[in-house]
Order: C-alpha cells, then structure tokens, then sequence
C-alpha cells in the first residue's frame, strides 16, 4: 500500500494514549485498574490493532484481567472511535506483555551473580 507513510504508526500511538486514558478514567471495572498499555501496533489498513498491556497481579488473577478487557472492548472501540475520528473504529486484540516479568527475572539473576563474584 503505497502512500500510507507513517499514519498507522501515528494512529497506533493515538490509540495507546486515548486507551490509557479510558482505562484509568472511564472503565469502571476494579479487574483493570493494574492493567498499563504498553505497545500499540495497527494494520496497514487501520482495521486491526494489537494492544499489547501488562498487568500488574498475580498470575492467577490474569485470567480475570482478560475476561475484563474482552467485556470491555465493545466499550474502548466505541469510545474510540468518537475520539479518532476514523471512518470505522479498529477492532482491538488484546496481548499480554511479558517483558516486565523477564525484565525482572533478569535484574534478579544478575544481582545473583554479582553477590556470588564479590563472595
């Protein structure tokens, strides 16, 4: 698709930022308070966005996390969609971010090392 240039990285940030907001501001469910968009990516076509978010529970309640989001998605396309201004709302597909919990599992082994080498 020729032309497109950068709009759908521009769109995609767009969607990050509204996202957030409705979540922290608009969503009333308690099971989405923790959760943080960390990434957007959009097709070229603007029909599909991927929102990659992280939650910060315990691993059992994530299961709860997702059931929120996916009852909320009508909500966040609509409310969306009166904020972008695009022809059609994006259809959002929602993906857990796992690079918090590497990133810590990260830091954790290498204070580990660095304790074993000062030893």
């Amino acid at each position: 698709m020729k032309g497109r240039g950068d709009r759908p990285i521009r769109v995609a940030e767009r969607i990050r930022e509204e996202l957030s907001v409705l979540l922290q501001r608009r969503v009333n469910d308690p099971r989405l308070a923790s959760v943080t968009i960390t990434d957007v990516t959009i097709t070229p076509d603007l029909k599909i966005s991927h929102v990659n978010y992280t939650a910060f529970v315990d691993a059992s309640e994530r299961k709860e996390v997702v059931v929120a989001l996916r009852r909320a998605e009508g909500f966040l396309r609509r409310e969306l969609g009166a904020v972008l201004g695009l022809r059609s709302a994006p259809a959002l597909r929602f993906h857990y971010d796992e690079s918090y919990e590497r990133g810590v599992r990260i830091d954790s082994l290498l204070k580990h090392v660095n304790e074993n080498e000062d030893a």
